[in-house]
């Protein structure tokens, strides 16, 4: 069990709901006693006690007495912990090729996903088969609500996807669709807000994610999100983190818009696979092909991670975070892709520069810390009954 002792002055920044904020210590720190989360939160032990059983009234925390320390003097203090059959979330996935849906715990945890390639890519084929498969996940079961991430301009107040160029999607009412459908709240975001939001909540530094940090994700779309003070930056009009047209310093690929050496023409999947050049190849493929020595494979590899490297250097230079994830197919598969990459990011950079927290569930993880951001942020708001 956390002890009071343990527990360092709180530097993470307000949480204006107060249940937000206790479930969020519990998150943390527990099996952890209410005294200890009063002192972590800055709350009256009084209003932790009555917050407590409200969160376990709704069966988001429990009692584990059997994580109590030896009995000492004074009342025992009965820990409590997140309740690992509490209710989930549902998260979504839509990228460029397929769509991933998955149930996600409370920690951030996939219990199960299912990945599937778009049959037709128009709005209307892929939400009416995103439907059916949130039913499948959701059948018999208590949710919190879906989340959705994606690529490209996303209004994340307005539940709108404002324009996605891979996809040709332009003003796509996300929430509002999927919400009529399921009867639950939703919630989208772009990719690297969506897992900026995953590491401040469940990654390996947390703690520093929490106060500033750089996301950068390389995918088929290329995008960053950006936090100070533990707040993600979203720009009046939620384009904030746009850097597909970054300039970048001795890249030769040709990008749409009609220039030289964009940011996202030179590290993208597209750019990755069609210089592999097999066929029908995907990422997959490629790194399944270095993994097995294939030295073509492992020279694009790292090329690609040292031209994101550069672009890691000019954005820790820009914003100097504390922390800087970058989410790449091959850095937690290739030590020697993410040491590319710090090199080429410069020294100082290289200290603070880390992997994804989640490898091998990223897209689910994405979507999913969309829901849960919001479970976190306002737990004991009610949640719409299933129709």
């Amino acid at each position: 069990m956390t002890r009071r002792r343990d527990l360092p002055p709180r530097p993470d920044p307000p949480v204006t709901d107060s249940a937000g904020a206790v479930l969020r210590a519990i998150l943390d720190h527990g099996p952890v006693a209410r005294s200890s989360v009063a002192r972590a939160t800055r709350l009256s032990a009084a209003s932790v006690s009555g917050l407590v059983t409200s969160l376990v009234r709704e069966g988001l925390v429990r009692e584990v007495p059997e994580a109590a320390g030896p009995p000492g003097t004074g009342r025992p203090h009965v820990p409590v912990d997140i309740e690992p059959d509490a209710p989930g979330v549902i998260g979504v996935h839509i990228a460029v090729a397929h769509t991933t849906v998955a149930r996600l715990d409370l920690r951030g945890r996939v219990l199960e996903q299912r990945q599937e390639p778009h049959g037709r890519r128009d709005p209307a084929s892929v939400l009416g088969s995103l439907r059916s498969r949130i039913a499948g996940l959701a059948q018999g079961r208590r949710l919190l609500g879906i989340g959705v991430a994606t690529g490209g301009w996303v209004d994340a107040a307005n539940g709108v996807l404002v324009e996605h160029h891979l996809l040709g999607w332009h003003r796509v009412p996300l929430a509002a669709v999927l919400a009529d459908a399921t009867g639950l709240p939703v919630g989208i975001d772009s990719n690297s807000r969506a897992l900026l939001k995953a590491e401040q909540l469940f990654g390996r530094a947390a703690s520093g994610a929490r106060r500033s940090a750089v996301h950068l994700f390389v995918g088929s779309v290329v995008d960053v999100a950006f936090s100070a003070n533990g707040i993600i930056h979203q720009g009046p009009r939620s384009a904030a983190g746009t850097v597909a047209h970054l300039p970048i310093e001795g890249c030769d690929a040709t990008c749409a818009c009609g220039r030289t050496g964009c940011l996202q023409a030179a590290v993208s999947d597209q750019t990755l696979v069609r210089r592999f050049g097999t066929g029908r190849a995907d990422v997959r493929t490629v790194l399944d092909a270095a993994t097995r020595g294939d030295r073509r494979a492992t020279r694009l590899l790292l090329q690609r991670a040292r031209t994101a490297g550069r672009a890691a250097g000019l954005l820790f230079d820009l914003f100097d975070p504390e922390v800087m994830i970058v989410t790449e197919a091959a850095l937690n598969r290739f030590p020697n892709c993410l040491a590319a990459l710090r090199e080429e990011a410069g020294e100082a950079a290289a200290e603070v520069i880390r992997p994804t927290s989640f490898p091998g569930d990223v897209l689910a993880v994405a979507g999913g810390a969309v829901a849960l951001d919001r479970v976190y942020a306002a737990p004991l708001s009610p949640v719409p009954a299933r129709t």
